[in-house]
């Protein structure tokens, strides 16, 4: 097993897109990148620790690759916007890859860079892990516990079409 750590917004939206992966054995919602230990949901919201809304992605690489998951990463969040997806404005709502190693570190950057010379202005944050905290339990699997929560609706729906259109093959059965 192996393990990936992004931020690409609000938490729920992204692990609701990384669940329906193959090979992904479990996400969870959390923060990191922050000044404060064991942040509550309430401190990240205020915006003054510094953590990033994340997930933890465990997922088994003979089923699924790190590429494949910064590619899946990347076309369900919007990676040009500073601190913003959607409506979700602050540095918590930030785009950032958490490397665990340096092969990691080397696929990102790779992946970056052709984003770039595709005219993208990436402005995604690249760093080594840090601490990571998992979010209340609340946070978790939230999308497929609160379908008709009016943010869910309106956030996920999109990404998940956007998933299903170009990620058909990487699709848990």
């Amino acid at each position: 097993m192996q393990q990936a750590l992004f931020g690409g917004g609000c938490f729920w939206c992204v692990e609701a897109v990384f669940l329906q992966l193959k090979g992904v054995q479990k996400v969870t919602s959390g923060y990191a990148g922050g000044r404060t230990v064991n942040p509550s949901y309430e401190e990240i919201c205020n915006g003054d620790t510094n953590h990033a809304e994340v997930v933890l992605i465990d997922f088994d690489e003979s089923q699924i690759s790190f590429k494949q998951l910064l590619d899946v990463f990347f076309t369900t969040h919007d990676p040009t916007t500073l601190n913003r997806q959607g409506n979700d404005v602050g540095t918590q709502y930030r785009s950032v890859i958490y490397y665990f190693n340096d092969e990691q570190k080397q696929q990102s950057e790779q992946q970056i860079e052709i984003l770039k010379a595709d005219g993208l202005n990436i402005v995604t944050e690249l760093s080594p892990a840090p601490t990571f905290y998992s979010a209340e339990e609340y946070h978790q699997n939230f999308f497929a516990r609160n379908p008709s929560q009016g943010y869910c609706n309106f956030a996920i729906p999109p990404k998940l079409m956007k998933l299903r259109n170009k990620f058909q093959d990487l699709l848990k059965d």
